[in-house]
């Protein structure tokens, strides 16, 4: 489970029988503090790629915009592809399985969703 911020829109496709697929990243920050000898240590951004599919997909393509706040929880998946230039690349994914839309609708530009609004 994560609790984070939206980086941008999602970026949403059509597949088969108009199923659906979304991507978005997500970030997480971890507050700074300071140690006992008044050494400061800053905040630390964290950005995780979530994956959201079929039902869950379109309600993320409807309600979820840039800088709203989420609550998900989900499974991990890795992956590897080679880019363009034939070099392979490792990625690690958050597939979603339930999300819950944090951000007070009138904070969420042209969210409809209610605030709280839980989606499996």
């Amino acid at each position: 489970m994560l609790i984070g911020n939206v980086g941008k829109d999602p970026d949403v496709h059509y597949y088969d029988a108009d199923q659906a697929v979304a991507q978005l990243r997500l970030a997480t920050t971890e507050k700074g503090y300071a140690l006992p000898n008044g050494t400061q240590v800053p905040d630390r951004t964290d950005w995780h790629n979530l994956v959201f599919y079929r039902r869950l997909a379109k309600i993320v393509e409807s309600y979820v915009h840039k800088g709203d706040k989420l609550y998900i929880e989900g499974r991990l998946k890795y992956r590897t592809y080679d880019d363009a230039k034939g070099q392979r690349q490792y990625t690690t994914e958050i597939v979603v399985d339930s999300m819950e839309m944090l951000t007070p609708k009138a904070q969420s530009a042209n969210a409809e969703a209610p605030k709280g609004a839980a989606f499996e």
